[in-house]
């Protein structure tokens, strides 16, 4: 099961940057600039493993990548390529054991992997593996397909055929880098739910989960990694294989929402246009009258300026972020968790004194957050708060490494928009409609996931995960 969270609010992934061909003394420093753009896809541990002439070496711990990398550790991570991970635990616990990337020493060698994603097919496949004699060091599935990969290149002439082999055993969601003592590969499953992208820098190329990562580090954007495609970059510049692609893709609607950073591009999609266009829609589907349109950071603010270019109603910045608060720290009492919300946002009181005011915000889990930006927004003087949130209403769980809770703690499946309303004292309150989700993709024919939204799993989940959410 998908692990309860602390707060209302949905966690980020996992994010990956690899980098092949690169001079001594740069690999290294290339890896933390790609995961310093990728940071917003997990910060609760990251790591970097480097390749020098066929040896792997790795730094990892709990932490941001500017606490977690010195300029003395980067200097100690010589290579020609490596890989890097920045981690939020779907799978596994919070544990330094549990970071990534992974390094296995196995009798053809090392493999290092990092891995984005979740498997649905873990607990079957570890079993399998514990019963053959594996002995795990970790608890996330990650660690279970270095297995399968380091288990299938035993018995074939090569990383990548290992790697094909293991992608016929493995089902869920997962964009993975693999280094080898020679290699680099990118692989991404065949429905494509995480993303992946190919950059060139220099004479050398560039994995990356999003295209800023691409842009942090100067390289040039070449495509995407299609949905079931292997690439393997190597002495021979870059080679694909594509024996899984061509099944019927479910990209991951809430990388469009809320995951990817707004400078960003997912399958020829910008992620700023999506959320303009989300906001556009909610303008149209519930119009209200207001004086100000406000978003909560970070996602929240895109759609917010389409709602207003739709609505005519002005757009205007109605809270401060403290960009300085890093990881989210947990608080047992109510009262701390409050106040730990306003240490991270705080109302523009100059702003929404007198007026009212639309917030635009990207989804409601719970409702308890919502509830308190409302009521902040209201001490400060705004006579009325409208809400607008640019999903649909959380109604499932995600088995595909989005940390969606039980439906149990779903205030969408608790509870009316109506009820949901009046426990955010908001004046009025719109959703995105699920039947017109697709059109916040601007016209981009792409076949998208909305199960946390629908319940229609692009892939089955196991049977007794199912019966225990559809019991909720």
């Amino acid at each position: 099961m998908t692990k309860p969270m602390p707060f209302d609010g949905l966690h980020e992934e996992c994010g990956v940057f690899g980098v092949y061909g690169c001079e001594d003394g740069e690999t290294a420093y290339h890896i933390y600039r790609g995961l310093f753009a990728l940071q917003h896809r997990g910060q609760e541990s990251c790591g970097i493993a480097v390749n020098d002439r066929g040896v792997i070496a790795s730094h990892k711990d709990m932490g941001l990548v500017n606490e977690v990398f010195s300029p003395q550790v980067l200097e100690g991570l010589p290579g020609q390529m490596g890989i890097g991970h920045v981690r939020y635990s779907t799978t596994g616990g919070s544990f330094r054991e549990n970071a990534q990337p992974l390094v296995l020493r196995y009798i053809k060698g090392s493999l290092a992997i990092a891995h984005n994603g979740n498997l649905i097919n873990t607990v079957d496949l570890r079993r399998e593996l514990e019963v053959k004699g594996s002995i795990f060091q970790t608890t996330i599935d990650s660690e279970v397909i270095a297995y399968l990969i380091a288990r299938e290149r035993i018995h074939c002439k090569s990383v990548e055929e290992a790697v094909r082999r293991t992608m016929m055993r493995i089902k869920g969601a997962y964009s993975m880098l693999v280094m080898s003592p020679s290699k680099l590969i990118a692989a991404r499953d065949p429905q494509g739910f995480r993303p992946l992208v190919i950059g060139r820098l220099g004479e050398g190329y560039v994995f990356a989960s999003e295209t800023c990562a691409l842009d942090a580090v100067g390289a040039e954007y070449i495509r995407d990694v299609q949905p079931g495609e292997i690439v393997l970059a190597g002495k021979e510049g870059l080679t694909s294989i594509t024996d899984f692609c061509g099944q019927k893709h479910a990209h991951c609607i809430f990388e469009y929402i809320y995951f990817a950073r707004p400078d960003s591009q997912i399958d020829g999609l910008s992620i700023y246009e999506a959320r303009q266009e989300a906001g556009r829609m909610l303008a149209r589907q519930h119009p209200v009258e207001a004086d100000l349109v406000i978003g909560v950071p970070e996602s929240g603010i895109d759609a917010a300026i389409g709602y207003s270019q739709e609505s005519g109603i002005p757009y205007g910045k109605g809270f401060v972020k403290n960009n300085y608060v890093g990881r989210t720290f947990i608080q047992p009492a109510q009262g701390q968790r409050e106040n730990s919300v306003r240490l991270k946002l705080n109302v523009l009181a100059t702003a929404v004194k007198g007026k009212r005011v639309v917030m635009l915000d990207d989804s409601i889990v719970r409702g308890t957050t919502a509830a308190r930006i409302v009521k902040m927004l209201k001490d400060a003087g705004a006579t009325e708060v409208h809400v607008r949130i640019s999903s649909p209403p959380f109604r499932w769980p995600c088995y595909f490494g989005t940390d969606v809770p039980e439906r149990s703690q779903l205030s969408a499946v608790r509870y009316s928009v109506e009820e949901i309303r009046r426990q955010l004292h908001a004046d009025s309150l719109g959703y995105l409609d699920l039947s017109t989700l697709g059109e916040m993709l601007c016209g981009q024919n792409l076949s998208y996931c909305d199960a946390c939204f629908s319940g229609r799993y692009p892939i089955t989940p196991p049977k007794e995960l199912l019966q225990l959410d559809q019991k909720c």
